[in-house]
């Protein structure tokens, strides 16, 4: 069965750095587009950054572009998400998304809690 599992989240100060670790389980990884998501108290889920299916391209929101990077590790089945200079507003519950790419339906993680505080 597909499974997501994310972790590296964490309470850190603003400017600090975090590392979210997604492990992929139930599926060939390289068939996924993957993705992270973050939603944040009384907010729509948002896309954070994307990767294909090999890696190479990326796409990022304009709010973490520059700090925030994406990568994936496809004989692991792991996906990565880089995070610098966090601020305040990075506060959220960030989610792990798979796409299949062949039927587009989508998986999902339960989320790790990432709060950028002082």
């Amino acid at each position: 069965q597909v499974q997501l599992v994310e972790s590296g989240g964490g309470l850190v100060q603003p400017g600090g750095s975090l590392s979210l670790s997604c492990a992929a389980s139930g599926f060939t990884s390289s068939n996924y587009f993957m993705r992270w998501y973050r939603q944040a108290p009384g907010k729509e889920r948002e896309l954070v950054a994307s990767i294909l299916r090999f890696g190479g391209v990326r796409n990022y929101a304009d709010s973490v572009k520059g700090r925030f990077t994406i990568s994936r590790d496809n004989a692991k089945n792991m996906v990565y998400l880089q995070m610098n200079s966090l601020q305040p507003e990075d506060t959220a519950v960030y989610y792990c998304n798979a796409e299949n790419t062949v039927s587009n339906v989508r998986y999902w993680g339960q989320g790790t809690q990432v709060t950028v505080s002082s």
